[in-house]
This record gives C-alpha cells, structure tokens and sequence, in this order.
C-alpha cells in the first residue's frame, strides 16, 4: 500500500501521471496571478499607454513619472506623504497587535472556559459575521462622537480591535487542543495569561498568522475613520489620501491613482506572501474533523 501511494498518487519525481494535473494548474496558475503583473505594471505606464486601446498587460515604455507626480501632489497639500504613512504604519501595528491579544484571550475563553451566558456571547459574535461595514456604520459613528474620540487615533483603531471571523477561526483551533494539556499546565502552577502564552499561542499558530492577514488587509485598506472621524488631516491615513486623488481632470490624475495601487496592493501582497503556509495551514485545517 506504501509503495502504491509512493509511486502512483504521489510519486517522488516526476510521473506521467502528473501530468493532468500540470497542463490544468500552469494556465490556471497564470491567469490568477494576471491581475497582480497588470497592476504593477499599470503604475508604470506613461499617459499614453493608460488609455491605450487594446489595452496591454505589460508596460513598453515604463516610467517613474506616475510615482513623482504622486509625491509631489502631496507637497502641495501641506502634508507630506510620510505622515499619512506614518498614521498607517502605527495605526495599522497596534490595532493588529490589540486584535491579536483579543482575539487569542477570547478563543481561549469561548473554548476552555465555563461561564454564564457563554454561548449567548459566541452566538452575538457568530451574528456580527452576517452584518457588513455599511449596516454598522450609524451605530458606530454614535459610540465615537459620544465617546469623544473624534480627532484621535483611537477613532481609527477601536472599530477594527474586534474581527468575528479571526475569533471564530482562532476558536476552532482552540477546541482541538486536549482538555488535559490544559489541566497539566494548571497542576505545573501555571496561570491563565501563561497557559495561553505557552500552550495556546503555539498550537494555534496557522490560525493566527490567518486572523492577523485579515485584520492587516482590513486596517491597511480602511477610510472610513478618515472619512467620517477625523478633521485633521495630519491624522488621516494613506489609504484615504490615495483614495482621494480624483480630481476634475481625472484623465491627468489616471497615472498617479494607478501609482496609488500599487502602494496600496504590496504590503498586502508581501504580507500574504509571508504568511502563506500558515494560511494555507488553517485552510487544510478546517476541513478535518
């Protein structure tokens, strides 16, 4: 049987068997990844091929002019562009920081923990998966303006600290782990905050590496706060400065908001790439039962 798994369903070298599978996943392959060359490439194409018809994949002239139009529009507003990206960089750090701490803590609680109304809890959190953004969005805005947090980075961070989706994956991985690992750290002496650094934390890696992409995505990408919470422009983010490009002549602006993309898409794309296995992990994982 080991030989027959060996050689046929998943030979060390290359088979002939393989080869279904090669001439399905290489077109497939390349046609997903299409979007993520046009993209980078569109940010270096010259006006005239931006409006080219038949539009092309690859640029033929490439040029730099689209990113220094870009960084010195942003001279000209009275804020440079290191300061929406400094509000980003920290913005986006301590609210994937505070999610995690959330995130792991509240796994551990639904899973390992007893306590009244505990699945009334799990069940609110399973609800808000069904709302989006623009149905929360009056409700939200309430909480801040009576919180005072209008003009303040805890306006950008407080509605993002909590993903039900990073919770409900986090958990799932939690209740795989053995009652009676728990039970031994507690006879060891350990503490609640102890058992999660040392037990939970590295059993639940692939789960977390995954809730921390999607709050990354979700933070890196978000205008809303910029929007609607903050006046001052020197505490807005990049995203909402890119996003603002749009100009009357949106034809001069084409080749600074394909500029804007490409510093908007890569640090997702970088990101992902570097949690990669351990998403792929938490997507193999949630199939087994």
């Amino acid at each position: 049987m080991a030989n027959f798994q060996g050689s046929k369903m998943n030979p060390k070298r290359f088979s002939a068997s393989q080869l279904k599978f090669y001439i399905i996943l290489i077109p497939l392959g390349i046609f997903m990844i299409l979007p993520v060359i046009m993209v980078i490439n569109k940010a270096f194409k010259p006006l005239g091929e931006l409006f080219a018809f038949p539009p092309t994949i690859f640029v033929r002239n490439p040029t730099m002019k689209n990113f220094r139009d870009l960084f010195a529009l942003s001279g000209t507003t009275g804020v440079p562009m290191t300061r929406y990206l400094f509000n980003s960089v920290m913005i986006t750090l301590l609210t994937v920081i505070i999610n995690l701490i959330i995130t792991v803590s509240a796994a551990y609680a639904f899973s390992k923990k007893k306590f009244k109304i505990k699945g009334a809890l799990f069940n609110i959190n399973q609800m808000a998966l069904m709302f989006v953004a623009t149905a929360v969005a009056v409700p939200r805005y309430i909480v801040i303006v009576q919180s005072g947090l209008i003009n303040t980075w805890l306006a950008h961070i407080l509605p993002l600290i909590a993903m039900p989706v990073g919770l409900f994956l986090v958990k799932q991985f939690v209740d795989q782990i053995p009652n009676a690992l728990i039970e031994a750290a507690i006879m060891d002496g350990a503490k609640d905050f102890r058992i999660i650094q040392k037990v939970i934390i590295p059993l639940t890696r692939p789960a977390l590496a995954t809730s921390i992409v999607l709050t990354f995505q979700s933070v890196w990408n978000a205008t809303e706060a910029s929007n609607n919470f903050i006046t001052n422009d020197t505490m807005k983010t990049l995203a909402f400065y890119l996003g603002s490009l749009s100009t009357n002549n949106a034809v001069a602006a084409e080749g600074m908001a394909a500029a804007a993309s490409v510093l908007l898409f890569l640090p997702n794309l970088i990101i992902f790439i570097c949690m990669n296995t351990q998403v792929m992990n938490t997507m193999a994982h949630s199939g087994i039962k």
